[in-house]
């Protein structure tokens, strides 16, 4: 019971707003010296963990697409490729959300980083949809969902995250989310499709939009849409065939961003600058939590927390449906609250010994695990995109419109990991 008290006053710190690296470090230390069965002597083997995480090759791919998504971002990709979209889909009531949400998807498949993709979703595609005349809670929350879809669709850096934790090849998660992220993005378009014929004042046809006065040509429209296919097909290409690992492909991802960036014309010192700096500040942040993480495993399982959970539900209920129940659901609440990277180092780790004593394919459970940390970027009040999409909306949308916007793509988001878990041969389809 101990070790549970020590969970829970991770999550009341972290809640608190205190950093995470120092919450994990700062507790393990704490209880590990007031308990004397403990003492420092449980931290003996941390070095070797450390030294672990630091010649972990799988995880050499975190920065690598930070990186390659950081220099995207920059690249002024996203802009055109939304007005190439757009124009394709201007004859369509609802077709600039649809192109939002196509947009978010390959900019999801070209870039890896959430926060990178909704930062520049709520750039650009926010104002376009507004002048549009698009009702603010469908624009504010089409943005916010779109830009979330890196959270899936790989190469999602959470799938590389989980990889590591749960022990499971990053390249088999890869190909395992290619479905799921598709049945997401086919979701989203069936609802703003649905939603604009039953009420067409909420998305109007975007005809005469001052961005589009000007014809763009199919040719434009391939130029802008074509590189990026080609750079997703390369890197996600690469390792479903087997030609490279994970960390291999990430480094020609990094090279192709850059060549595009070059073909852009945008491609400078300051912006390498910037995605360098960028990449090793984030880059920083994971390994500083993984660290932490690790010291709190140590101690939480001396404590002998992790026999207490796997045997309440190994024994006690020994049920495996509810154990994902109850797995889902605590990972649904925590993600109003924390992020996903704390619930990664927290809360999965914890279950993975109790999904082993159920047999569950942990490919497909990480699968069930990555899609509903989607949601954390979404839910009120602590959703990261809805600060985002906040913060370039300014005064122009209310936070209770965005939030209103934004629970219909949530039930779609749920809705999305119940096909999964009903249909479990999405996530093997390319197994």
């Amino acid at each position: 019971m101990i070790a549970i008290f020590m969970f829970i006053v991770v999550l009341v710190l972290l809640l608190v707003g205190i950093p995470v690296a120092f919450v994990f470090g700062a507790v393990s230390i704490v209880f590990a010296f007031f308990i004397p069965e403990l003492g420092f002597e449980v931290f003996d083997i941390l070095p070797f963990r450390i030294y672990g995480i630091m010649s972990n090759t799988t995880l050499m791919a975190v920065p690598l697409f930070i990186a390659m998504g950081l220099v995207l971002e920059k690249s002024q990709m996203a802009e055109r490729l939304l007005l190439s979209m757009s124009a394709l889909f201007r004859d369509v009531r609802g077709g600039l959300a649809v192109s939002v949400v196509l947009v978010g998807a390959m900019l999801a498949a070209s870039t890896g980083i959430v926060s990178a993709s909704v930062v520049m979703m709520s750039v650009i595609a926010l104002p376009l949809m507004l002048a549009a005349g698009y009702d603010k809670g469908l624009a504010s929350g089409t943005v916010a969902a779109s830009g979330t879809l890196g959270q899936i669709i790989p190469p999602s850096i959470i799938l590389i995250i989980l990889g590591d934790v749960m022990s499971v090849s990053v390249g088999d998660l890869f190909m395992g989310a290619v479905l799921p992220g598709l049945v997401l993005v086919v979701l989203y378009i069936i609802y703003i499709l649905t939603l604009a014929y039953f009420k067409p004042s909420v998305a109007p046809l975007h005809k005469q939009l001052a961005f589009e006065s000007k014809k763009i040509s199919l040719q434009e429209i391939l130029v802008s849409i074509i590189p990026p296919l080609l750079l997703m097909a390369s890197v996600l290409g690469s390792i479903f065939a087997g030609i490279a690992s994970p960390t291999e492909s990430a480094a020609f991802g990094v090279v192709g961003a850059l060549l595009l960036s070059l073909l852009n014309k945008s491609l400078s010192a300051t912006m390498l600058k910037y995605a360098l700096f960028e990449s090793v500040k984030l880059s920083g942040m994971i390994f500083m939590i993984l660290i932490g993480a690790t010291a709190f495993s140590l101690v939480f399982n001396e404590l002998g927390g992790s026999d207490l959970i796997l045997e309440f539900f190994s024994e006690d209920i020994g049920d495996v449906w509810i154990f994902i129940a109850v797995a889902m659901l605590s990972i649904f609440i925590l993600g109003f609250f924390i992020d996903f990277i704390e619930i990664s180092f927290i809360v999965v780790p914890i279950l993975v010994p109790v999904m082993v004593a159920f047999g569950i394919d942990p490919v497909w459970f990480a699968i069930l695990i990555a899609l509903n940390l989607q949601a954390s970027f979404l839910t009120p009040p602590f959703g990261l995109s809805l600060f985002f999409v906040k913060g370039a909306a300014g005064d122009s949308i209310k936070t209770t419109e965005i939030y209103k916007g934004i629970v219909p793509f949530i039930l779609l988001q749920l809705a999305a990991l119940g096909i999964v878990i009903l249909f479990p041969d999405l996530v093997f389809a390319f197994l």
